[in-house]
């Protein structure tokens, strides 16, 4: 029943869902369990239903879509933001609020982060307002009722809990001076007449977005972007997505691991296309590799047995890499990485420091090869599938960046899956 590709189509034209980002069989267990709540005993009784009833419409599109957000995810973006926003201010001589556009903004962690860090900058409350807008009415819900759980505060530092919100029975409750910063509203990215009537907005975030459509939609979804960008404003985007910007023109503003580009093309050589630094993967390739011949390693091959250093060293080390990266000490990321190489068997998640690092170098070519790498050791590393699918993208090999997105799709499934 599930796999009937008029289901597909549907929510292609909905939300320009591309099946192949996500994989088909998120979208059949979604129809499937639609189906059994509704207790439709064939496709054709379901899609009648579906065609009928806008309820049901938005219930399917609410059972594909699953948030997956955190509060200052990416936390280097909202320090550049915030370093922007006070630049920017001087330059309209503070004559307007500022304008920030938070799309998709899921369940509000990102548009009140982007509140907190220009709170926290030493803007006052006039001097900005942040517009949060997402397709789902439920997550919209969630996000004005600003109550949060424990999953939504990660990473070391979350000294911000404490001066944002107040600790309930129910969770964790956004303080007012926060939710004051923040208008939100249910809005579809395709839909022509979006914020048609709205200016433009001096900062736009629209993260982890384009990678889940085709590139007509992408083309169609930027063009919306632009045009709701001030000509003088920086869009935010997702790590996998820098590529894909940069086919259509624009220019990171080169603030390490921000993802901040600009609309405005360069008078002369245009600066090289960062793809950024994530957070890291935890814990799953932390543990060293059985040791035994790899191809790819780096240590010469008269050193048959490596160097033995306890687990602990190694899982240290790998911390100390992705501290590194996510600081933007390139330099000393590589070679920590090489540190690692030397004294370690191979991982996967080594090589994919390396490419990430290699692609923030401006090398691309080198980057595809270390992400080759983490891949002929972990087939299914996620990120490294998604990475080196936005590079394929970005040379015009659309057929094998899908391939990719597809296995980094089944790879994510199947973590969520497995997790107790």
């Amino acid at each position: 029943m599930s796999n009937d590709p008029r289901f597909f189509a549907f929510l292609k034209e909905r939300i320009g869902l591309d099946v192949a980002s996500v994989g088909e069989a998120i979208i059949e267990r979604a129809v499937r369990q639609r189906s059994q709540a509704l207790q439709a005993q064939t496709a054709g009784e379901y899609w009648q239903h579906l065609q009928s009833s806008h309820d049901e419409q938005q219930a399917l599109i609410e059972a594909v879509i699953v948030p997956e957000t955190w509060f200052f995810r990416y936390p280097e973006s909202f320090v550049t933001l915030a370093r922007l926003a006070k630049a920017r201010l001087v330059e309209i001589k503070q004559m307007r609020a500022l304008r920030i556009l938070s799309l998709p903004c899921s369940t509000g962690e990102e548009p009140y982060s982007i509140a907190m860090a220009l709170l926290d900058a030493g803007l006052a409350p006039h001097q900005f307002k942040v517009q949060g807008m997402d397709v789902s009415p439920l997550s919209v819900e969630r996000a004005r009722r600003g109550v949060y759980g424990k999953n939504s505060f990660r990473g070391g530092d979350i000294a911000f809990r404490d001066r944002h919100f107040v600790e309930h029975g129910d969770g964790f409750h956004i303080a007012e001076r926060v939710r004051e910063q923040v208008r939100l509203q249910v809005g579809n990215l395709l839909d022509p007449a979006l914020l048609a009537n709205e200016a433009s907005y001096d900062f736009v975030f629209c993260r982890n977005l384009l990678i889940y459509f085709d590139q007509a939609t992408q083309k169609q979804v930027f063009d919306v972007l632009k045009g709701l960008t001030h000509v003088d404003g920086v869009l935010f985007i997702g790590p996998a997505e820098g590529s894909l910007l940069g086919r259509h023109g624009m220019r990171s503003i080169g603030a390490a691991q921000s993802f901040a580009f600009s609309r405005q093309a360069e008078p002369q050589q245009p600066a090289p296309v960062f793809v950024p630094l994530p957070a890291p993967i935890p814990q799953r390739s932390a543990a060293p590799l059985p040791v035994r011949p790899r191809p790819f390693s780096t240590v010469a091959t008269a050193q048959v047995i490596p160097i033995k250093a306890a687990p602990s060293d190694a899982a240290a080390l790998l911390s100390r890499i992705a501290t590194l990266a996510n600081e933007g000490k390139s330099l000393e990321a590589r070679a920590a990485c090489e540190e690692y190489l030397n004294h370690h068997p191979p991982a996967a998640q080594v090589f994919y420091w390396l490419g990430l690092l290699s692609d923030v170098a401006g090398s691309a070519l080198e980057a595809q090869g270390y992400y080759r790498k983490a891949l002929y050791l972990e087939p299914q590393h996620s990120q490294a599938l998604m990475h080196l699918a936005a590079l394929l993208e970005s040379q015009g090999d659309s057929a094998g960046a899908r391939r990719l997105q597809a296995r980094a799709a089944r790879s994510e499934r199947a973590d969520s899956e497995h997790k107790p």
